[in-house]
């Protein structure tokens, strides 16, 4: 099955894609940062780094295979989290419909449509409503679900929400998990080295052998993993880390040290969490800005610590400066989650 990957981001779901079998053949990122990792990391890709909105034709050598066609576009104005941006003014929350454009480009056999499950209530579901009937109208029959990465493996509780089209006809059962128990943050990451605060290695050994068949099955047989940079965080910041014991937020902070706050409640459970190493992650969103620590030393979470949690392979390299690095593996789709979707697709042939 040739596939096609729009708002490719740094190739998470391609990833997954490219596991479960999928032939993909372009890729669409306007971020140039995030097509660099992409192009490294999927070499027989070709990677168009281009706005979605300026593209006018999609170009595939051969047409013997089935298509597919893949994409989540900007998710942060549907997100729950986001509560100033969602609405139907946000210009990022009409870029669906560039995702359908490219479906009546190309009229793929397959859709598979990825984003936060906060679509579903935004200005009363209206953006996934239309997205059902744009399908449909197109000639696609439908299912969508809302899917949990840790029940397919991924160390981490997300929730993404996928919407499946099929040109033939087949309604897709949701995929059943891949796990009895959830990968927690330990069998994660425990293997990875220890790092200073503000620590930036391109390249380190690890600290042990693999502890879980998590862990090897992330590491493979290699001898080093990139991408070990941490946040160089203020001393004041590192100070308040002390007090936060694992499962545990701001709220654990004492009130003399969060001072420049005008009103610490004011903060959401997610900052300054620190990581349970019993349990799977909290959602990896944006943890530099929200300052996700670590479960046992204090400091943020490096590149590499993120990467693991979200499921990628060790061998999989981030690239751009550290800003960039964060941002690619927080915005990505789990490659296991994604995995099990395209695998539900594929079977069905």
């Amino acid at each position: 099955m040739i596939g096609i990957d729009l708002f490719a981001g740094a190739g998470g779901m391609a990833l997954g894609a490219v596991q479960a079998g999928v032939d993909v053949r372009l890729a669409i990122e306007a971020d140039s940062y995030a097509a660099a990792t992409y192009s490294h990391n999927h070499p027989t890709v070709k990677v168009l780094v281009e706005d979605i909105r300026n593209v006018r034709e999609i170009k595939i050598s051969s047409r013997e295979k089935s298509g597919i066609l893949f994409g989540g576009p900007p998710c942060q104005g549907f997100s729950t989290s986001n509560q100033r941006t969602r609405t139907l003014d946000n210009p990022h929350n009409w870029l669906y419909l560039e995702f359908m454009r490219i479906v009546k480009l190309w009229k793929p056999d397959w859709v598979v449509f990825e984003n936060v499950k906060g679509i579903k209530e935004t200005e009363k579901g209206v953006f996934l409503n239309r997205l059902l009937k744009e399908l449909f109208c197109s000639g696609y029959t439908t299912a969508w679900w809302i899917l949990n990465a840790a029940d397919f493996g991924v160390p981490q509780m997300r929730s993404r929400l996928f919407v499946l089209g099929s040109l033939h006809g087949i309604i897709l059962d949701r995929p059943k998990p891949k796990v009895s128990e959830y990968v927690t943050v330990r069998q994660a990451i425990d293997d990875l080295p220890d790092l200073p605060n503000s620590a930036s290695f391109s390249s380190m050994p690890y600290k042990s052998k693999p502890r879980s068949e998590y862990a090897q099955m992330i590491r493979g047989r290699l001898k080093k993993s990139p991408n070990h940079f941490v946040t160089r965080n203020a001393q004041h910041i590192v100070r308040r880390y002390k007090y936060v014991p694992q499962g545990g937020n701001w709220k654990n902070i004492p009130t003399r040290l969060m001072k420049n706050y005008a009103d610490r409640t004011r903060c959401h459970t997610g900052i300054y969490y620190r990581l349970r190493e019993d349990a799977p992650s909290v959602v990896i969103g944006n943890y530099r800005k929200n300052m996700l620590i670590h479960p046992k030393q204090d400091r943020g979470l490096s590149v590499r610590e993120a990467a693991r949690l979200q499921s990628f392979p060790d061998w999989y390299e981030f690239k751009g400066s550290i800003g960039f690095q964060q941002q690619q593996v927080s915005n990505a789709v789990p490659p296991l989650l994604a995995r099990a979707v395209f695998e539900t697709i594929l079977k069905s042939m």
